[in-house]
């Protein structure tokens, strides 16, 4: 899951450290996973611990973009077939401007980098 500025500042602001749930692809910053798990999920609890202040990828979720082929509704969520056609759009425009968003931080990390 890719992560916007806002994203990690907003988890940074609950405690957590970069260094725990960051890790850097592709100058994105995205969220770590643990034993196939987010670092968020709790498999004791069976839920979320950052619910609340979840990134807004996880939020618009199961709704994804696969590259080469757009938006779509994420094949491995059981619950996919309860999203409606209107949530679906709303969904698709939230994470088109997301994924917009981590392109320009992507570009401007890349452009400092540089200088």
């Amino acid at each position: 899951m890719e992560l916007s500025s806002e994203d990690v500042e907003r988890l940074m602001a609950v405690g957590y450290s970069t260094k725990e749930f960051v890790i850097v692809r592709g100058g994105v910053p995205r969220l770590r996973n643990v034993d196939g798990w987010c670092y968020f999920y709790s498999r004791a609890d069976k839920k979320c611990r950052v619910y609340e202040k979840r990134p807004l990828g996880c939020r618009v979720y199961p709704v994804v973009y696969v590259e080469g082929e757009g938006f779509a509704i994420d094949e491995l969520c059981p619950m996919g077939y309860t999203v409606s056609e209107k949530e679906l759009k709303r969904k698709m425009q939230t994470l088109k401007k997301l994924l917009e968003k981590i392109d320009k931080e992507r570009e401007m990390r890349l452009s400092e980098k540089q200088e």
